[in-house]
């Protein structure tokens, strides 16, 4: 199932957004075979941790050995593209690099996913999503006034502008293969990405509509009415209410007259965050969400990652499912779940986030418990101890 049904993708093993970026296209329909060195453990080895990596068929090799390379060629020749999550230089020294793949397969789409990118001063350094998007502005324009910047995670510089673009270049370079016959590198950079994410706020910025400060702008707290409010049970709600037509409604429904709070009155933008504080600390995040329920006020509750499943909305769409069974998405639908749900080391179902966007003909699938990687090998043309042949 899914639109990538045929595509196949040798993932050497990595963390964070190559794992993510193989999850989607696995998740759209490709068949993904994940190449892992023996022995080696990362932060998410603990059982029931690493739903990224869930799903894919798993074979062991050692590529310092050059029986262990030559087996990872061999199953690259039969590959559309091969995912590449080390530093520049490593799969070469291994033997494994572009020249070499792409000698043996000049259709493959090669995609080298790194921090800095092939070139550059930088290349070579160690990093993480937080030091990426420090260099892009992305995190330090992400703070409120006279406060330190607050990373949201590591989700813009690992899956937005990691994994998320890793599979896009994957998708893009596989359909020039196709059409052309011919294989490419893609070089895939955090820090390019996150800079692209950047790019709404740099073009209000160059047009003089984004302040340097950060936490006075229309997007970074400094409006009111984009803003997050605490609860009288200590939660929390967001408020969204940026068009004119949604900002009236969130003040009819707060019983607040629109002429004491003008919406793009920036100078009282202090006076009016300190009175939706204080009226926003008069209810319970339930009894707020119950009151805009249904009302185009772009006021919503914020949900802890374990409320996130339960929300209405989510069951409705099935925006979570059960991790080890399998569950077909389709647009205009929910999700049609079958038996064998995994569960956590606690006893609980396991659940991850269902795989997007929705199609309608070609409908995507959480990958159920993966084949052993002899099948897999069997279906792509690899014979155990020999090279691929045609």
């Amino acid at each position: 199932m899914g639109p990538l049904q045929g595509v196949r993708v040798a993932e050497f093993a990595g963390i964070g957004p190559g794992p993510f970026g193989a999850m989607v296209l696995a998740d759209l329909g490709a068949e993904v075979l994940r190449i892992t060195r023996p022995g080696v453990s990362t932060l998410l080895s603990e059982e029931g941790a690493d739903l990224l990596s869930a799903g894919r068929a798993e074979l062991a090799l050692d590529l310092k050995d050059p029986a262990g390379a030559e087996r990872a060629l061999a199953v690259v020749e039969r590959a559309d593209a091969l995912i590449d999550p080390f530093r520049p230089g490593v799969m070469e020294r291994n033997g494994l690099g572009p020249e070499v793949a792409l000698a043996r397969n000049p259709r493959l789409v090669y995609a080298r996913m790194t921090g800095y990118g092939q070139d550059g001063p930088m290349a070579q350094r160690a990093g993480h999503d937080i030091n990426y998007i420090s260099l892009t502005g992305a995190l330090g324009a992400s703070a409120r006034l006279g406060e330190r910047p607050l990373f949201p995670l590591n989700l813009l510089g690992d899956f937005g502008g990691g994994g998320m673009l890793l599979a896009l270049g994957v998708v893009s370079a596989v359909l020039h293969a196709r059409t052309t016959g011919e294989g490419q590198v893609v070089d895939v950079a955090m820090v390019d990405g996150a800079a692209l994410l950047t790019t709404m706020v740099q073009g209000l910025r160059q047009a003089g509509m984004w302040s340097e400060v950060a936490g006075t702008n229309l997007l970074d707290s400094g409006a009111p009415f984009y803003e997050v409010y605490e609860t009288a049970d200590g939660r929390h709600v967001a408020v969204g209410a940026l068009e004119p037509q949604f900002h009236m409604r969130l003040l009819e429904l707060l019983e607040i007259p629109a002429e004491e709070m003008g919406q793009w009155d920036r100078e009282r933008w202090p006076e009016h965050r300190a009175r939706l504080t204080e009226t926003f600390r008069s209810r319970t995040r339930d009894e707020w969400s119950e009151l805009f329920a249904g009302e185009d006020a772009c006021v919503t509750p914020v949900l802890g990652l374990h409320e996130a499943a339960g929300h209405p909305h989510a069951r409705a769409r099935a925006s979570f499912v059960g991790a080890g069974g399998r569950a077909q998405l389709s647009a205009g639908g929910g999700a049609q779940l079958n038996a064998g749900e995994a569960r956590s080391s606690a006893g609980e179902e396991r659940e991850r986030p269902a795989p997007a966007p929705r199609f309608a003909r070609t409908p995507a699938e959480v990958p159920a418990v993966p084949p052993a990687p002899e099948e897999l090998l069997r279906r792509w043309g690899v014979t155990p101890g020999t090279c691929p042949t045609d």
